[in-house]
């Protein structure tokens, strides 16, 4: 298996809905960074308005601002840093900024959003994420699994045409297939992603996979959102296996250690005694 890169989850907002509130100050924002890093985080995915359905609206200036005394400093020490965001001018200042990746929840389907990727540096990158909500929040309708990977599948093919049209070498381009609320409301859209992910892998490359403490575990276990640890380990070892090339996820230090007794059993066959 190959180790995944983690994305550690640092939440600028007051109603994020695993720790809204708990890191809103730059202040602890960066504390948190910072134990996310020597926890074994290699990228940080730093977000400043929450996406679940029923989260407040930001305004782009109030994102910005949320931001800069985060990403600003992390930037400045080398950390390689992702931005969550759906607005085109918040990622035109992150990148302007120095994050190395932005990471859309709307799949860059703002055509203003593909003007701010054309015109980024060519060191960065690009989060691609497939969702069945309309706008760029997750909602609450009850979407089957029938044709869900087709939907996958065509969204991949042509948000890679595009960004090809912009300019974009495919390297930069980092593809989610969505988990919990952007997939449905119900369980089985996600159970269905992460059972058929490694041929979504195989066809369409590497695959971010988030899926660290979602209502589609709660479904499964019956465990509220603080208790939903073990479940997303679980789930998270599963997309590993299944070729995920990143891991996006609040428990990093549990995901890192996971992965390196995961690595250390399949070790070398020969230095067995």
């Amino acid at each position: 298996m190959r180790r995944p890169g983690i994305f550690g989850i640092v939440n600028v907002t007051r109603d994020s809905f695993s720790d809204g509130g708990k890191f809103f100050s730059a202040e602890a924002a960066l504390e948190h960074a910072e134990h996310l890093l020597a926890s074994g985080a290699d990228v940080l995915d730093i977000g400043a308005e929450s996406t679940h359905p029923d989260a407040e609206d930001v305004p782009d200036a109030e994102e910005i601002r949320r931001l800069e005394p985060v990403v600003g400093p992390l930037v400045d020490r080398g950390v390689s840093v992702s931005v969550d965001t759906t607005k085109p001018a918040v990622m035109r200042a992150m990148t302007e900024l120095g994050a190395a990746w932005i990471n859309d929840v709307n799949g860059f389907r703002d055509e203003q959003a593909m003007q701010v990727v054309a015109a980024a540096p060519e060191t960065a990158r690009f989060v691609v994420m497939f969702s069945r909500s309309q706008g760029p929040r997750a909602d609450r309708r009850a979407h089957g699994a029938a044709g869900l990977l087709d939907d996958l599948r065509r969204f991949f093919d042509e948000r890679r045409a595009a960004f090809a049209a912009a300019g974009v070498e495919p390297h930069r381009v980092v593809f989610d297939p969505g988990m919990g609320f952007f997939l449905g409301q119900d369980a089985l859209p996600s159970l269905l992603v992460l059972r058929h992910l490694n041929t979504l892998c195989a066809s369409h490359g590497p695959l971010l996979v988030s899926v660290s403490r979602k209502s589609f575990l709660g479904q499964v276990t019956g465990s509220p959102v603080a208790q939903r640890g073990p479940a997303t380990l679980s789930a998270e070892l599963w997309a590993a296996r299944g070729g995920a090339a990143y891991l996006r996820t609040h428990d990093v230090r549990a995901l890192h250690d996971a992965l390196s007794v995961a690595a250390a059993i399949e070790g070398d066959p020969g230095s067995d005694t």
